[in-house]
């Protein structure tokens, strides 16, 4: 009786252990596309990704390269003070989408260039996503707009 008891328990603990396992692997399949890393363009010519990773990559739209095109094309230059990376994007900008403003986008690089699927562009004055102004001040490039205010 005690030795039926001991395999049950042990048959139990298995299978709670494997249905564990299982869900953490579809939870971590789940949000396989929901994962993308942040790169500076600095990052991504030192280390260029494989052309099927998705990643974000953010930074500054370097002055008198945006370049519309047919429809809704779009290509244009982000930089960050040591690198720039060419970017090619389809779709509508958002509003606050111009030269010298920080953006990020989500898309692969394809041939060098940035194919983004998605643009996202700050959303007032002073606002820059955390993940590009740390890369601008590794780069030196970055200044503060607040500087000097009391």
């Amino acid at each position: 009786m005690k030795g039926l008891k001991k395999k049950r328990r042990i048959q139990i603990i298995l299978a709670a252990f494997l249905a564990l396992a299982v869900s953490t692997g579809l939870v971590g399949y789940a949000m396989q596309d929901g994962i993308n890393f942040f790169r500076s363009p600095s990052q991504v010519a030192e280390a260029p990704p494989p052309e099927t990773e998705t990643f974000r990559l953010g930074g500054l739209v370097e002055e008198g390269s945006l370049i519309r095109g047919q429809g809704e094309a779009v290509t244009f230059r982000v930089t960050d003070g040591g690198a720039t990376i060419p970017v090619s994007f389809t779709g509508v900008l958002p509003d606050l989408f111009g030269e010298n403003q920080g953006m990020i986008g989500t898309g692969k690089l394809v041939k060098g260039v940035f194919v983004a699927r998605e643009i996202l562009a700050k959303h007032d004055e002073t606002y820059m996503p955390k993940e590009v102004m740390d890369a601008l001040k590794e780069q030196g490039v970055y200044k503060d707009p607040n500087a000097g205010e009391t």
